[in-house]
């Protein structure tokens, strides 16, 4: 019992409470006992969605989805309940936007609208998803796709398949409501749409897979998601939330498929999990600009251990919305074999929120072609020279004590990348013991204020190792370095 471990908890560099785990009375139901049928023809949302009710009005249990091809719609799940599924239990989510009503939620940070996830939760308390069975959220159905992405064949397939594409032939559109509704909100001219006009664009208000909000006691165990129509597992506002031996696959080419993103939660747990994804892969937010800030919730006291990530814009990523703030986050024993960037904390102006107390340590990986370790605080921006330095204010992000240490990476575009904005340099950052080879690039600084780098070995191809800008306060090896204002490149002599 992973959550009860208590060495989970010694040493941790910072206090945080053990994470409490649900418990449910010795009382359980079958799906088949409320009409389902395994046919992979009948829609089953009502059946499973009236043994969960039935559980919880009786004061918990366990929802059994037993072996077989279960189709429903959108799943909601309630207070005390357990969901689980038996061994070869595939639960397929219909394609269907008709059964995903249109609600109010929050997606990238922002309030909006968009279609009610395949499985959500609201103000529960006590709920759990385990077993070892497949949930598959139909996404292929849902996200547009970039011809860039795809071989010719793929995409030919693609559009052999059905859907629109845009009049520049490079995004394909699952129906011609979703192309319309992209057009409409990239247009510079902005207008209001109305919930009836949304109707008739619905599937680009596509859904996370999974998204829990303001629930408490929350296990995630041994089940596979796969295939979301956006990002895959979203808890929002939780506390006290467990992730153990779950496995997330969503396509590489799979838009906005991020396989875990965990929102402004409190107390969280991620450990012996598997992801694939198309986007980011273990991903720590807290809401973006104003809306986030106005929300103000950090996500905090947050352990990742043991997890393993193969394709994913980043292994492990903070940001870039940010703006509710992040601390207290310890990250431990993970290999990123093929993720784009490895470790990736990014943010702009305009956040705010302070992202501080982060330790990272004993992490492993291959094949990243681009930087094994990023910082940057001109996230989807570019830094013009000469502009204008704006004052701090509340939309200024900060980063800020950043530990990491006993890094090991064979293969990288970049070995690592630092790059503070002027007004808020990243402070305080160390990194101890990294080893990587094969790397095209070495380190480069820029805007740091107290920087450590200690025992790093960087196998570039012209033997530099850092290039550095703009930094205070600078040790390397134990060698007090002070000020680097003017860009200055370190060899390995």
């Amino acid at each position: 019992d992973i959550a009860n471990k208590e060495d989970l908890y010694k040493n941790l560099p910072f206090e945080m409470p053990v994470v409490q785990h649900p418990s449910f009375p010795d009382y359980q139901v079958d799906i088949r006992d409320f009409g389902a049928k395994a046919d992979g023809e009948t829609l089953n949302t009502e059946a499973i969605n009236n043994a969960i009710r039935a559980v919880s009005e009786k004061g918990g249990g366990k929802v059994i989805i037993p072996e077989g091809l279960w189709l429903t719609g959108p799943i909601v799940l309630q207070s005390n309940v357990n969901l689980h599924t038996e061994r070869n239990a595939l639960v397929l989510f219909s394609d269907d936007a008709a059964l995903y009503p249109l609600v109010h939620t929050s997606f990238e940070g922002l309030d909006m609208l968009r279609c009610q996830s395949p499985i959500s939760a609201m103000k529960a308390e006590n709920i759990a998803i385990t077993g070892h069975g497949v949930f598959d959220g139909s996404g292929d159905s849902w996200r547009p796709v970039k011809r860039n992405k795809m071989t010719d064949g793929q995409w030919k397939a693609l559009l052999r398949s059905g859907g629109v594409v845009d009049d520049a032939g490079k995004v394909w559109y699952p129906d011609a409501g979703a192309l319309k509704a992209s057009v409409l909100t990239g247009s510079k001219e902005k207008r209001t749409v109305s919930a009836d006009e949304w109707e008739g664009m619905k599937r680009w208000l596509r859904p996370v897979l999974l998204s829990f909000v303001k629930s408490k006691r929350i296990l995630l165990e041994g089940v596979t998601f796969r295939n979301s129509p956006s990002w895959c597992l979203h808890p929002l506002s939780c506390e006290d939330l467990t992730l153990d031996g779950v496995k997330v696959f969503n396509p590489w080419y799979s838009q906005n498929g991020d396989a875990l993103d965990v929102e402004s939660c409190k107390n969280v747990l991620i450990a012996n999990c598997f992801f694939d994804a198309g986007d980011d892969a273990i991903c720590l937010k807290s809401g973006k600009d104003e809306d986030g800030r106005r929300r103000g919730e950090p996500c905090e006291n947050v352990i990742v251990r043991n997890n393993t990530v193969l394709h994913g814009h980043g292994g492990f990523v903070i940001g870039s919305e940010m703006s509710g703030g992040v601390k207290n986050v310890y990250v431990s024993e993970c290999s990123f074999i093929g993720t784009d960037v490895g470790l990736r904390f990014k943010s702009a102006r305009g956040r705010g929120g302070v992202v501080e107390n982060i330790y990272i340590n004993n992490i492993n990986m291959i094949d990243i072609p681009n930087d094994a370790l990023i910082a940057d605080l001109y996230y989807a921006a570019k830094s013009a020279p000469g502009e204008p330095i704006p004052s701090v204010s509340e939309e200024t992000p900060a980063f800020r004590n950043i530990y990491i240490s006993d890094v090991f990476c064979r293969g990288a575009g970049r070995a690592a990348y630092l790059n503070g904005l002027p007004e808020m340099p990243i402070e305080n950052i160390s990194i101890k013991n990294m080893v990587v080879t094969g790397a095209k690039e070495g380190i480069v600084v820029n805007q740091v204020a107290k920087l450590n780098i200690e025992n790093v070995e960087i196998d570039t191809p012209d033997q530099s190792m850092i290039q550095i800008e703009n930094t205070t306060d600078i040790t390397i090896n134990g060698k007090d370095l002070g000020t680097i204002s003017e860009k200055r490149l370190l060899t390995k002599n």
